[in-house]
C-alpha cells in the first residue's frame, strides 16, 4: 500500500505535519477562550455588566423555552448577551440583551410572539 502513495508522503517527517498543525491550533484556541473568559469575569466584577444568571432570569420571565446557547460580545463598545432560545414550537429565536441593564435590544425568530409571556 505504501507504494500507492507518492514518494513525498512516504517520508515520516511529512506524515507528522498534519498532526503538528492540529496540535498547534489546539494550543492556540484555549488561550483565546481563557482571555475572553477573563475579560467577561472582570466586567462582571467591576459592575460593568450583569452576571449571566441575571440575564437568564430575565429571559425566563419574558419567554417560554429552553436556552440552548449564550454569547457575550462587545459591539460598538456595548456589551451584549446573545441568547439562543428553543421555543416550545421547536423553532429557535435569537434574543439580544444589553449586558449592563438586561434590556432587550433585539428579538427575532419564528413563533416568538407565541412564546412571549404576559407581564
Amino acid at each position: 500500500m505504501s507504494r500507492l502513495l507518492p514518494a513525498f508522503l512516504r517520508r515520516p517527517a511529512v506524515a507528522l505535519i498534519p498532526a503538528a498543525i492540529v496540535l498547534a491550533l489546539a494550543a492556540v484556541t484555549p488561550a483565546h477562550a481563557d482571555k475572553d473568559a477573563d475579560r467577561a469575569r472582570a466586567a462582571v466584577q467591576s459592575g460593568e455588566i450583569l452576571p449571566l444568571s441575571r440575564i437568564l432570569e430575565t429571559v425566563a420571565s419574558q419567554y417560554a423555552g429552553d436556552v440552548i446557547g449564550v454569547e457575550l460580545d462587545r459591539d460598538d463598545g456595548i456589551w451584549q448577551y446573545e441568547v439562543k432560545l428553543l421555543l416550545p414550537t421547536g423553532s429557535v429565536a435569537k434574543l439580544k440583551y444589553d449586558a449592563r441593564t438586561a434590556a432587550l435590544i433585539k428579538a427575532k425568530g419564528r413563533d416568538l410572539d407565541q412564546a412571549r409571556k404576559k407581564p
